[in-house]
């Protein structure tokens, strides 16, 4: 209580005093802003306070749907924890529907109250922890706006149990608790009897097209304007066409309006004749009726040919490829019948129907559009279309853009059967018991829908899951219907319209709905299957993400069993291709990646299970490695550097590195035709593959790039870029580098395994050169030449994420031999330095949070964090107040010996650890204590609190306390 007390006391004078008092400023004031640069959000707080406190009320005058779908997941793992909770609102303004007094009804540990108090119109959040009161007071209500992207001001405060100003702001909440009216059922059937919506709860919602498009019986053609990414796509589809090409590919997120952008450039251009190829006749008539609606024009002018529509002479032909691809329709047209060509959906353009028409015609300009180009098939789309891509929005700039409806994607808890949840080899009989469909339908109703009505997609694994599970529902009062591969196209068309019109409340289905179906009204989308590709997990997402005027958000509910594909999860909502398992877990752990007011949110179980995956997964399989390679050959038309991977966000080259030693022994691997290169020139290109690429340190990089356009530099030319570039400038960072090297830092294994010699020389102390070896290859052998700028390059891309002016950078990972090196030491120590290492008047402190249960008692020490802020460290055994290395930590401040604390959750994260800051003992905290050793011994341990100098963040906080966020 007494070192409580003293940090907040520190904090509130850093915060309304002096912000350069102290060390301590966990419990500060802070302004809570919206700032997507910075990927910060009001939103982020209030879960840090949910995760933590023991209860929590809200004074919040208006509600939305969305709003409240960005806390369930939370307070659904509250509940689990036995934390309840109280909501106080009002009926002010007739903001809040009915509906939203429904969603609220369904969280059990909440209790809501109403208030009749005249202009109500509070926003105040207060959360109870163990010795204090946190409070977010300031302009944000409780909607996915105002927590997320408005421009709002907050005040975060924290409070003593006695302080004056948090029973001020409980006593004003009680009250207006005290004589508010409890929400019951009762009450809601009464407000929706009396409720008049608003004109202005309208203005968030948009119709399906983006507003440009909104219907409006006095736009003409000519005014109908596209929209944000429109416009740039159309600048870049006229480049490829200015620059000669005749063919473009366009790859653009579902529900982003492609038809759309396909008729401004047929506007544009004005082509004679157009002809528009689909694979489904259902698409034909929109795809005619949006082009008509941007073009204008007359009637006659826009025709369709296929089935009984056999309108071959009009100007802008619409046609399926069943019907354009055969024989007896191709012999009715010229082969230049049509300037412009459009294939839609073009990744199937591999198929012999496709290939015959596209050998037929000869348009002045072929445009393909797609959202996945990715093919499962050795089809190459891209050089199809001469490897011109010439417009690319994937998901999430299409969020960012506002392009695509908001989503609330939770990944829930899968059913626990005979006490295990249900994983790959799960039968029939258990997918559709009883249990399991309460268990489905108590989640579709807890995290619910957008809108009036439920209109429902659901992908199963099987085909006799989608019809039981259809049945099931049907005899629970729901109205559903399975389809599959065996159902005719008429037959499916026909459910659709069923399900857009209300008479149906879903379709249950396999995969047939992945693609080349538009159902915009589609509110809820439910993945009751295991993620095998995140190229179908996307598709299938998408089903609902086309704007709607009946719908504000999707709700995508996915149930995460115990399968071994849990990892792809993140990979598909990030998009992170990389294959490294650190990127995935952040994926995993936070969603700053998704844009605008959409988020991602796991349940603890469920996402406990996602960690799972990741830890055991092989990401570097040689199957990964193979499909990555190839796909980014196609796309790129030749054989990819390392940087390719990085520019096209493709495999990280660190993991290629690591796992082949360079990129020319992947290539070799990859079975790919490339000139020898002599075993020196390899060593050398391993060693700057495993020792610079990584990016973790600038100063390689430059000298390196400085060389290979120089031959020789300078000294001070080198520091000048250095300097330039905003690097740390000293003589212990220069020498470190000059032994990085000469090999001097590495062990002989390294050395031998790096060809022995000095890779740099430097020359009367002055000038620096590679070793004669070097630039003789460099001037005879281009392919190592290319090998050896690919690396520097890919590395100065890397180094961005990193601060060059100083040796680390917080929340990146580094392993023990990274810090020797980083922090200028003269040989690698890594394998001495255990724990910690006072060293050169530096001491890295490494941390493994939850300990291996295998490891020695003596060994396991009670490493714990207090706060983000302090955390209660032990040193080595057999140590005391009197031991040589516990004084150079406990006086570190005064012989300015600098500490880095490093710290990782547990041994699945491999060798590196996050760096989370600088750090220096609380001296007030030191304490020498006894631990029992493996024979029952007794021996000596000193613990302190380690101060960091600024809190770490709150998510990676969770991750290595708990594993979850």
């Amino acid at each position: 209580m007494e070192n409580f007390l003293r940090n907040l006391e520190d904090s509130l004078y850093m915060g309304f005093i002096d912000r350069n008092y102290g060390k301590i400023d966990t419990y500060k004031p802070k302004l809570l802003v919206n700032n997507t640069q910075k990927n910060e959000d009001v939103l982020s707080s209030i879960i840090e306070e949910m995760n933590s406190c023991h209860s929590f009320i809200f004074s919040v005058a208006f509600i939305t749907e969305s709003g409240l779908a960005t806390l369930k997941s939370h307070l659904l793992d509250m509940k689990r924890k036995g934390i309840h909770g109280r909501i106080l609102t009002s009926t002010f303004l007739n903001f809040n529907q009915p509906k939203i007094f429904k969603e609220l009804m369904k969280i059990t540990n909440v209790e809501v109250r109403l208030t009749d108090k005249e202009g109500f119109h509070s926003k105040g959040y207060i959360f109870e922890h163990d010795k204090y009161f946190s409070l977010i007071v300031g302009s944000s209500n409780l909607t996915a706006q105002a927590l997320k992207v408005n421009y709002e001001w907050n005040v975060k405060l924290t409070s003593y149990l006695d302080g004056e100003i948090i029973n001020h702001f409980k006593n004003q909440f009680e009250d207006v608790w005290n004589s508010a009216t409890p929400l019951t059922n009762e009450w809601i059937k009464s407000y929706e009897e009396v409720y008049t919506p608003v004109a202005y709860q309208a203005a968030g919602k948009v119709v399906e097209l983006p507003v440009d498009y909104e219907d409006n019986p006095l736009k003409t053609a000519t005014n109908i304007k596209p929209n944000k990414m429109q416009t740039a796509a159309l600048a870049e589809i006229k480049r490829v066409r200015d620059e000669g090409h005749d063919k473009g590919l366009v790859i653009s997120a579902t529900g982003t309006g492609k038809t759309y952008l396909a008729a401004f450039d047929v506007r544009r251009v004005a082509p004679k004749r157009m002809l528009f190829v689909v694979h489904r006749e259902q698409i034909l008539h929109k795809a005619k009726s949006d082009f008509q609606r941007v073009m204008g024009g007359l009637s006659k002018d826009f025709g369709i040919l296929s089935g009984s529509h056999k309108q071959i002479d009009a100007k802008y032909l619409f046609t399926t490829i069943q019907t354009i691809s055969k024989p007896e329709t191709l012999k009715q047209f010229d082969c230049q019948e049509f300037d412009y060509i459009l294939i839609d959906e073009v990744h199937k353009a591999g198929a012999d129907s496709y290939l015959k028409v596209l050998d037929y015609f000869q348009p002045a300009f072929l445009l393909g559009m797609t959202a996945t180009p990715e093919r499962t098939d050795d089809f190459n789309i891209y050089e199809l279309f001469d490897y011109n891509i010439a417009y690319e929005i994937r998901l999430q700039e299409a969020l960012e853009e506002d392009m695509l409806c908001p989503f609330h994607y939770f990944g829930v808890t899968d059913l626990e059967y005979n006490g295990e949840v249900i994983d790959d080899t799960a039968i029939l009989s258990k997918l559709v018991t009883d249990e399991r469909v309460e268990h489905i339908l108590d989640k579709l109703h807890y995290y619910g829908h957008s809108g009036s009505s439920v209109k429902g997609l659901m992908f199963c694994s099987r085909k006799e899951e989608a019809a039981k599970l259809s049945d099931a529902l049907n005899q629970r009062g729901f109205r559903t219907v399975a389809l599959t591969g065996d159902h005719s196209q008429e037959e499916r068309m026909y459910q659709v319209n069923r399900l857009e019109n209300g008479s149906l409340d879903y379709i249950i289905t396999v995969d047939i709905f992945n693609e080349g179906i538009d159902i915009p009204s589609v509110n809820q989308v439910v993945m009751l299957r295991q993620t095998q590709s995140s190229i179908i997990f996307i598709q299938q997402l998408g089903r609902g993400l086309r704007k709607h005027q009946s719908k504000e958000f999707v709700t995508v509910i996915d149930f995460i069993g115990n399968y071994k594909n849990n990892y792809l999860i993140p990979i598909a909502l990030s998009g992170d291709r990389s294959q490294n398992k650190d990127n995935i877990r952040r994926k995993a752990t936070e969603s700053s990646y998704i844009k605008g007011v959409s988020t991602v949110n796991f349940e603890e179980i469920a996402k406990k299970q996602i960690f799972k995956s990741i830890n055991a997964s092989n990401l570097t399989a040689m199957k990964v490695f193979k499909e990555a390679f190839a796909e980014l050959k196609n796309r790129i038309g030749r054989t990819p550097f390392l940087f390719d991977f990085i520019i096209n966000h493709s495999l990280d080259p660190v993991v290629i590195a690591r796992k082949f030693k360079n990129h020319y022994a992947f290539l070799l691997k990859m079975k790919e035709n490339i000139s020898t290169i002599s075993a020196y020139e390899n060593a050398v290109v391993t060693m700057l593959s495993l020792e610079v690429l990584d990016g973790k340190r600038k100063h390689e990089l430059i000298l390196l790039k400085l060389l290979l356009e120089q031959g020789t530099v300078s000294l001070k030319d080198f520091e000048n870029e250095l300097k330039e570039a905003g690097c740390i400038v000293d003589n212990q960072t220069r020498e470190s580098v000059e032994r990085i090297f000469d090999l001097s830092f590495f062990t002989h294994t390294d050395q031998k395994k790096y060809g022995s010699k000095p890779i740099i020389e430097l020359n009367n102390g002055c000038t620096y050169s590679f070793n004669d070896d070097i630039n003789q290859s460099l001037q005879t052998n281009s392919v190592f030449k290319d090998l050896v700028k690919d690396v520097v390059k890919s590395g100065l891309e890397r180094n961005k994420k990193y601060n060059p002016g100083e040796p680390f950078t917080r929340y990146e990972k580094y392993t023990r031999r990274d810090a020797c090196k980083l922090l200028n030491w003269k040989n690698d120590e890594s394998a001495t330095v255990y724990g910690y290492k006072p060293k050169y008047d530096t001491c890295p402190i490494f941390v493994t949070y939850h300990k291996n249960h295998a490891v020695e008692a003596s060994v396991n020490y009670g490493d714990e964090f207090i706060s983000p802020k302090v955390l209660k460290w032990y040193t080595r055994n057999k140590r005391t107040l009197a031991s040589k290395e516990v004084k150079k930590i406990l006086h570190a401040e005064e012989t300015n010996m600098d500490m880095h604390l490093f710290i990782k959750k547990d041994d699945d994260e491999g060798r590196g650890f996050y760096y989370v800051g600088r750090t220096l003992p609380d001296k007030e905290t030191v304490k020498q204590d006894t631990m029992i050793d493996k024979n029952g011994k007794q021996i000596p341990v000193v613990h302190m609190d380690m101060i960091l100098d600024k809190a770490m963040d709150h998510k990676l906080y969770r991750y290595i306390i708990h594993g979850d966020t």
